[in-house]
């Protein structure tokens, strides 16, 4: 009677390796089995962006203006960033905000940002000034630039207030290699301009620089920082909307025009058209959600899956951005390429044409 059981044990026991072994092959080939294997997915960000979240440690905080505090940020193996480049700060409270990065590339221990107090805004630069304190973790994705510097004959730069942070990298870099730039820095007061001593170091040979404080001289002149620009002359712009809106109005025929925004444009389209119904199949996850006329996709998804990740709700900022693998899009965003709408969309205010949208969620 022993060899029978003896043998029935060793037919369990291999049946039950191979069963082993076969199941490491199928999650390696799809790790959230037994959801379907579909093609490597993007959803939550595009595909130039890194996606790796980490945690930092913060050991610097300085105020470098009025209401204007800069962090360090340091860890180890950091991935590269270049000028224009931006991180998404996930804060204690689980709200996610985009800071652009203004310290030195080749610092590859540590990323540095800088934010101003916004008393009525939407919570986050004030969550961190008064809590992200030297000692302190913080959670971070990126860095990702879509407001990359570009090769270019001339340079001028329109900026307002903390809209410096994405463009004092890209001055340092121009500075040192010799190229021709032009930069008009307005603000509230001097006292309110963050990196305003260096920035006029940078720019005091040739009087690069022309710095237009509100409390002493009214508002800047954009036009006429950009009347007679020779062709092929970049423009880059980031600041408040009036800001922007006047340098698109002044722009001269052959230039080109690279505009960096905190918040949505004023009279933009994000989420105002007619909306309707649909509904949207969330593939991986194997459910289907409705998404009423008044509600937006990412609501709708959330419901479901709330950890998907989002931080403007109005189209700017490319958080929320997620690949489609079926259905028509209804864009009405501020941010995607031409090349991004293809396949993918910001789902906290586009939306559907037609009935159905599948997500690779």
């Amino acid at each position: 009677m022993a060899l029978p059981r003896l043998h029935t044990v060793v037919l369990v026991s291999g049946a039950a390796l191979l069963t082993r072994r076969a199941l490491k092959r199928r999650i390696a080939r799809s790790p959230l089995w037994p959801l379907p294997a579909l093609p490597e997915p993007i959803s939550g960000h595009s595909k130039r962006r890194a996606t790796a979240v980490r945690k930092l440690l913060i050991t610097g905080r300085t105020e470098v203006a009025e209401g204007v505090v800069q962090l360090r940020l340091e860890g180890t193996a950091l991935p590269p960033w270049s000028p224009g480049a931006h991180l998404d700060l996930v804060l204690p409270s689980g709200l996610v905000r985009q800071y652009s990065l203004c310290g030195d590339p080749a610092d590859t221990g540590a990323y540095t940002v800088a934010t101003r107090l916004v008393a009525d805004g939407r919570g986050g630069s004030r969550e961190v000034h008064e809590q992200l304190q030297e000692g302190l973790e913080v959670e971070v994705r990126g860095p990702r630039n879509r407001f990359p510097l570009t090769e270019a004959p001339g340079y001028v730069f329109v900026v307002g207030g903390i809209g410096i942070t994405p463009v004092l990298p890209m001055l340092r870099a121009l500075a040192a290699s010799g190229a021709e730039w032009r930069l008009l820095y307005g603000g509230r007061s001097r006292a309110s301009m963050p990196f305003l001593e260096e920035i006029e170091k940078l720019g005091a040979d040739g009087d690069r620089v022309t710095v237009v404080a509100q409390d002493e001289a009214g508002h800047p002149d954009v036009a006429g920082a950009l009347a007679d620009l020779a062709p092929g002359t970049a423009v880059y712009c980031c600041g408040p909307e009036p800001l922007m809106a006047a340098a698109t109005a002044g722009l001269p025929e052959g230039c080109t025009l690279h505009l960096e925004r905190f918040s949505a444009a004023t009279g933009g389209t994000a989420g105002s058209e007619r909306s309707e119904a649909f509904e949207v199949e969330l593939r991986r996850s194997g459910r289907t959600v409705p998404v009423a006329a008044g509600q937006s996709v990412l609501a709708a998804v959330r419901a479901e899956l709330p950890h998907v990740a989002y931080s403007c709700e109005q189209g700017f900022c490319g958080t929320c951005q997620q690949r489609v693998l079926e259905g028509e899009i209804d864009h009405r965003d501020e941010l995607l390429t031409d090349d991004e709408r293809g396949d993918s969309m910001l789902i906290c205010v586009s939306r559907c044409r037609g009935g159905r949208l599948v997500l690779d969620l």
